[in-house]
């Protein structure tokens, strides 16, 4: 048995060691940083994760900065991925965090080795990035789980876990199965999903429930908190953990 961390002694009381040493091993890569993919990150590493690829294109702004892990007045301006990777490395720095400055489209969805690893997360915006990404990931042997929309959300207990098909009350859930339908082309295999029933109106703004997005390319900018946010992340990091948990020894 190899040592383990002294910084995850509480997670082995929980897990055991044997947990431990798979969860260290698993490589994942995280599409998206933003207000769920960088609480998603932080708690994976948190975890135990060792190996870990975060991709996202955008640099901080001071409007990330009510929602996402790495964004405060000291950021603004630098890269998302590597101000996220500075932070993980300082809660260990002996992961193995790849921080690349790319984003998941048509043209660069060959330069991402989906299946080298043992777990894909979804955490993007772009809702043709999100349907290419959701039909290329349930092609490989990785396990694959995607986070639905974040926005216009206020409850935190109406924060659901449920297979893609079976999401009700999310408008982006809702855009992407008609996609998928009209092109007559499907995911490969089922996935769980993080999402929120909840059609909020607030602050002037409609119920978010029309059949399709304003845009197939970004979801409308609607307004976001950081405890929503960070649950749907967080969530995300527990279905990993709790699947690498009740895996026996590879």
């Amino acid at each position: 048995m190899a040592n383990i961390q002294p910084i995850f002694r509480r997670s082995e009381l929980l897990l055991g060691s044997e947990t431990m040493e798979r969860i260290a091993q698993k490589r994942v890569i995280l599409f998206g940083v933003g207000g769920v993919g960088s609480w998603c990150a932080e708690s994976l590493v948190r975890s135990g994760i060792q190996h870990l690829t975060i991709v996202d294109s955008d640099r901080v702004c001071i409007t990330n900065i009510n929602r996402q892990l790495m964004a405060t007045s000291e950021t603004v301006g630098q890269v998302k991925v590597d101000a996220l990777k500075q932070r993980l490395l300082s809660i260990n720095p002996s992961a193995d965090i790849t921080a690349l400055q790319k984003i998941f489209t048509e043209e660069t969805a060959e330069e991402f080795d989906l299946g080298s690893y043992d777990y894909i997360i979804d955490a993007i915006d772009s809702l043709k990035d999100k349907a290419l990404l959701i039909l290329m990931a349930c092609r490989t042997k990785a396990k694959f789980f995607s986070s639905m929309g974040a926005a216009l959300k206020l409850d935190p207990t109406r924060i659901q876990v449920t297979e893609f098909w079976k999401v009700k009350g999310d408008p982006l859930a809702r855009a992407l199965r008609n996609r998928f339908k009209r092109d007559k082309h499907f995911p490969a295999k089922k996935f769980q999903c993080v999402f929120s029933d909840e059609l909020l109106t607030n602050q002037g703004c409609p119920p978010n429930d029309s059949e399709e997005p304003t845009s197939f390319h970004k979801v409308q900018t609607n307004g976001s908190l950081a405890h929503i946010t960070a649950i749907f992340g967080f969530t995300l990091a527990g279905l990993i953990i709790q699947d690498i948990s009740t895996q026996g020894s590879d």
